[in-house]
């Protein structure tokens, strides 16, 4: 199932749209959630997401409206078997990036950031930086979706590391994509691993790319919690979706 996570519906036409369109390219069901205060406010909440759909032209979608007191993500993404979930970052709730983020730390499923300013998700083109940790690994499985059910061309950005660390985790993802009939291309970034997802915003402007795939933090050091963790700079700074994946040790395996 691909979930879009929706906050302000006058604005999330463009992303119910890119999400309804996903699903189907994915083979997945696709499901709307929203959350409302109060309990008295959920029919009215469910009326108003249907008259949405049937304005779009979407059909076959599910609906779950949920009280925002029991707000926790991960739960509902296990619930219904959430594959992949799409954020709306509404205009305006910029400020409020840190505390999705805190809001996903537990998904065990990616999950995209995509504000209201962004045009219609193109896949084309993906970028894919690729550092030293281990559960970059982890990215290699949906970049392949991404390439075998959308069509994207992958573009793997190897960080500029005097290691080998970085180059092996690239051989390994390769050797997934080699097993699929899709294109991709592997390019030496400038920076190294500690920049490298920087740089690809840059790499995607300038390309035209429309997805970067990005590893969340493992840990929160001092400066993640002040300032900040990589992935909040990464979603601030881009002007293209963002798909964030957790680490998760028990998932480093690569699959098909």
């Amino acid at each position: 199932m691909v979930l879009a996570h929706i906050q302000q519906l006058n604005t999330a036409k463009i992303l119910l749209q890119s999400a309804s369109t996903l699903a189907a390219q994915l083979i997945k069901t696709f499901a709307i959630l929203s959350f409302v205060d109060d309990d008295e406010f959920i029919a009215v909440r469910e009326a108003e997401l249907k008259a949405l759909l049937v304005e779009l032209h979407i059909a076959d979608a599910n609906i779950l409206v949920r009280n925002s007191k029991n707000k926790v993500l991960s739960a509902i993404c296990e619930e219904v078997e959430a594959s992949f979930l799409i954020i709306q970052q509404a205009n305006g709730q910029g400020k409020l990036i840190r505390s999705l983020l805190k809001d996903c730390r537990e998904l065990r499923i990616p999950y995209l950031f995509y504000k209201d300013s962004f045009p219609a998700l193109d896949l084309t083109k993906v970028i894919l930086p690729v550092g030293f940790l281990e559960e970059e690994l982890e990215k290699a499985q949906f970049a392949a979706a991404f390439g075998r059910f959308c069509g994207s061309e992958i573009k793997m950005l190897l960080a500029n590391d005097y290691g080998s660390k970085a180059a092996n985790n690239a051989e390994k993802m390769q050797s997934l994509f080699d097993k699929f009939d899709f294109s991709y291309t592997l390019d030496k970034a400038t920076k190294d691993s500690f920049k490298v997802e920087a740089e690809s915003i840059e790499v995607a402007q300038r390309e035209g790319a429309g997805l970067i795939i990005v590893s969340a933090s493992r840990d929160y050091g001092l400066d993640d919690i002040l300032f900040g963790p990589k992935e909040y700079h990464v979603l601030k700074k881009s002007e293209i979706p963002v798909l964030l994946v957790n680490p998760r040790g028990d998932l480093y395996a690569l699959c098909d």
